[in-house]
């Protein structure tokens, strides 16, 4: 057994969510060690969406450009009925990007996961080991653990000793079961067949995401990429995917997207099935081995929020751990992720179901309904709006964050990704760490204060979508933490800087009393 050099983080599952954590990590200055038993991405298609609040967190490791050129904006939703006529229309702006990007964008997660882990490359600080089985991790509550994974290829076995484990390897997670974390079910479980198709020939469809509401055949179409498109169909007692295998078998159910082209025109990728279940761990930490992703949650594909949620954990955790480990924030920063990201994935759970459910459930009575209701969805003042919008509920009150409660304030929410008068977006203006962005030209107390808490100060021009931003949330300043969230807005951004000192170094229960 070979003992590999202790880095400070050990990563199980090289997904995207343990790829984004790991490169976030190293951004940082941490080092981490990434396992994985696949030794290249994994091949087949399986996330084909995520919305602009990701997005932006794509442009935070360095890949925005490059995802832009495998990416396509989707231009809005389509409800259809049973007979695939238009209950409704929902059409995305594609200039409208609070977060700086397209609210909605479809690609193949083989090629992002190839263009996170080249990136991931050009981290020192981050290693990726792939083609290994992790078989055991022991002392997860005596503050250091010992992982112990065989190498596929040669049989040999390796031990490595860290002080955080981070378990993003998927459902059927074993960190989560080194932990003693179980899954909750959520009361959800529906089979489907998910089916991806390349064809040059113009199939003639509109350029957004269909949703066939039918209680007997739900089903969802899509365009991918330029050549690139995926169906999902809910299967039927008795089906299985290898009753529909090739394409002569798929024609009936891919006919009223495909009736303009041959099927010879259409070259099958894939067809599988998939169980799409609702579920969420217990706990998501224990001592300091933490579970994202998948590991953590699973969401019905209803919303498109199911790989965008373990990219949002990986980015809410990376940033509070390297701070603890660098010394800039305490120990007991840790404990926020749990309490904040848990209750923001149920959530998200939550509108999948809805609208899940909406799609499927009611029989004849329920088309009747879709029928009456969904076409007076435009009617209806903001509902519409709504309908489109890619902003997610804002996290939950922790030590670091503050929430009032108060309608539309800004506390738990993450602030505009706004292009200033240089061409520049706001995230690459404030750089990494924490900020404080202010309607008023700070004192320069002011500046000092933010400046012994390593805080960047950017002063919104006057009638610039960040002004706004704060005038809308009855707020004259914000403090802004690394995610991106607001950790507490006011009036006064001097009294913010005062303030941001004490939720630094006073994130423990005793403490925290004296800062709400």
């Amino acid at each position: 057994m070979r003992c590999t050099d202790a880095p400070p983080v050990v990563i199980v599952g090289a997904g995207p969510t343990g790829i984004t954590a790991a490169t976030l990590l190293a951004q940082y200055g941490v080092r981490s060690l990434v396992l994985d038993r696949y030794a290249d991405v994994y091949p087949q298609p399986r996330a084909v969406h995520l919305d602009d609040e990701v997005f932006r967190i794509v442009h935070r490791l360095g890949i925005a450009e490059e995802f832009s050129k495998i990416s396509r904006p989707a231009l809005g939703l389509r409800l259809l009925d049973p007979q695939l006529r238009v209950l409704a229309e929902f059409n995305r702006d594609p200039t409208r990007a609070p977060h700086g990007y397209p609210e909605a964008n479809m690609f193949d997660q083989p090629e992002l996961e190839a263009l996170l882990r080249t990136n991931l490359a050009r981290h020192p600080l981050a290693t990726l080991r792939g083609n290994v089985e992790v078989t055991d991790i022991a002392g997860i509550a005596d503050g250091r653990s010992r992982i112990t994974y065989t190498d596929r290829g040669d049989g040999s076995e390796h031990t490595v000793d860290t002080e955080y484990v981070l378990g993003c390897d998927g459902a059927n997670s074993l960190v989560r079961a080194r932990m003693g974390s179980a899954m909750r079910d959520l009361r959800f479980e529906q089979r489907w067949l998910v089916v991806d198709v390349a064809t040059t020939a113009d199939l003639e469809q509109w350029a957004g995401v269909h949703q066939l509401c039918d209680p007997h055949r739900a089903g969802t179409f899509m365009q991918i990429g330029e050549v690139r498109y995926r169906w999902e169909f809910r299967l039927l007692p008795g089906e299985t995917a290898g009753d529909f295998g090739t394409v002569t078998a798929l024609a009936p159910l891919l006919a009223p997207w495909t009736a303009a082209v041959s099927i010879d025109e259409l070259d099958l990728i894939r067809v599988t099935e998939y169980t799409f279940r609702a579920q969420i761990a217990d706990r998501w930490q224990c001592a300091n081995t933490f579970l994202l992703g998948d590991a953590a949650h699973l969401t019905p594909p209803f919303v498109g929020q199911g790989m965008g949620a373990g990219v949002r954990d990986a980015m809410n955790l990376a940033w509070k751990l390297a701070g603890v480990i660098n010394g800039s924030l305490p120990q007991a920063a840790l404990d926020t992720y749990e309490r904040e990201r848990k209750p923001h994935a149920r959530k998200m759970i939550g509108i999948a179901l809805m609208v899940g459910r909406a799609m499927t459930s009611g029989g004849r009575f329920g088309n009747m309904l879709r029928r009456t209701i969904i076409p007076q969805i435009h009617r209806i003042p903001g509902l519409r709006e709504r309908v489109i919008d890619s902003r997610t509920p804002p996290l939950h009150r922790s030590a670091l964050v503050h929430r009032s409660y108060l309608p539309g304030r800004l506390d738990g929410t993450m602030c505009p990704n706004a292009i200033d008068g240089n061409g520049r977006r706001l995230d690459d203006v404030l750089g990494n760490g924490f900020a404080i962005v202010t309607t008023r030209q700070p004192s320069v107390r002011f500046q000092r204060l933010a400046e012994q808490y390593g805080a960047a100060v950017h002063v919104a021009s006057p009638g610039s979508t960040l002004a706004d931003w704060l005038r809308n949330g009855r707020a004259g300043a914000a403090i802004i933490r690394p995610d991106r969230t607001v950790l507490r807005a006011g009036r006064d951004g001097e009294a913010l800087a005062r303030l941001l000192g004490r939720y630094l170094v006073a994130v423990n229960e005793n403490q925290r009393a004296g800062v709400q």
